[in-house]
């Protein structure tokens, strides 16, 4: 674990502010992207960077022309981010391909560009077709389900589709102080009651979750009743039937921003956990991840989800995940790695 909390500790202190500050196609995520790539080399792997940034360093099998086997994730952050997501995986993933060694297919450990915005790089390298085999990502939860169910691993089955739609609300402008309340058509009202909607669909809908994160208000004047709103819905769900459920009964047909559900191949990483009689613990993603994208591409991907605890803080500087738990995590990775590049 020294290392890797060493490492951890390096990429962390880039940048400036609290917390982790690396947004991408910023100097501080190339300053990582650098760092990340001197491992590489120093770990004795071929380093390939590609046109969009993405870095790969390779181990190359004994049968070479076999498809590889990568890990890894990214190390650009949100502003004032945690110290483990996405870090941890390139990390961790470096560290076990360093311990598995050389096998018949080569490992790889890549770091994905500008993950946070809409995983480009990982759909640049979808896009170029230039794909592994197989991909495991180890990534924290960046939720409170595994430390409710007290368990330190979850295993990843699918990542979620998103619709992000937009809906206006509209009302008359009129004098906060001299119009009666029965005589008001006000659209804040109106929206307010849209976004209560919003929460009870979610809620009766199981692995769903939907949100209201942007309100414009017009006039936006505190002594005249709002005339327009227009709010953002960003809307979740592990599955395509759940997906389209929130779609119809929360008028978001219009959706500008949609994004698939995707299913993993949790096999592998499912039987290495029971084999250390761990709770196995098998969980949708609601956040995006580059293993969606490649999986949706047709890879082979996986997911291993690390406990994160303090109520699952993340995207914050609170981030937190043991020692013990990303050993274990660690453990698991280097034997599904294994198993993958020599099956």
């Amino acid at each position: 674990m020294a290392t890797i909390n060493r490492r951890l500790d390096d990429v962390f202190h880039i940048g400036n502010g609290v917390g982790a500050n690396r947004v991408g196609g910023t100097p501080g995520e190339d300053e990582a992207c650098t760092l990340a790539a001197s491992w590489m080399e120093n770990a004795g792997l071929e380093v390939e960077v590609d046109q969009r940034g993405n870095i790969v360093g390779r181990l190359r099998g004994t049968k070479p022309e076999l498809p590889e086997v990568w890990t890894g994730s990214h190390l650009d952050s949100v502003p004032s981010g945690g110290r483990f997501d996405g870090v941890l995986g390139v990390v961790a993933g470096l560290e076990a391909v360093s311990k598995v060694g050389q096998s018949e297919r080569t490992l790889g450990v890549v770091v994905f560009r500008d993950e946070e915005t809409g995983c480009h790089g990982s759909r640049w390298r979808v896009q170029q077709g230039s794909l592994p085999g197989a991909f495991v990502e180890l990534h924290v939860e960046q939720g409170p389900r595994l430390e409710r169910a007290g368990a330190p691993l979850g295993v990843v089955t699918s990542v979620a589709g998103i619709v992000r739609c937009s809906r206006e609300f509209g009302g008359r402008a009129d004098h906060a102080g001299t119009t009666p309340m029965d005589a008001r058509s006000d659209a804040l009202v109106s929206a307010a009651e849209y976004v209560l909607r919003v929460r009870e669909v979610a809620a009766g809908l199981e692995g769903a979750v939907a949100t209201v994160g942007q309100l414009e208000v017009e006039p936006g004047a505190a002594n005249v009743v709002p005339e327009r709103v227009e709010l953002m819905v960003d809307a979740r769900a592990p599955d395509q039937r759940r997906l389209d459920q929130l779609v119809a009964e929360l008028g978001l047909e219009n959706a500008h921003y949609v994004i698939p559900p995707v299913q993993l191949t949790p096999t592998v990483l499912r039987e290495e956990v029971e084999r250390r009689s761990l709770p196995v613990v098998e969980l949708p993603s609601g956040a995006g991840h580059d293993a969606g994208v490649l999986a949706a591409a047709g890879v082979e991907s996986s997911m291993l989800f690390v406990r994160s605890l303090g109520g699952g803080a993340s995207h914050s500087p609170e981030e937190h995940s043991s020692d013990e738990d990303i050993e274990l995590a660690v453990e698991v990775l280097i034997a599904a790695l294994r198993r993958l590049a020599n099956g």
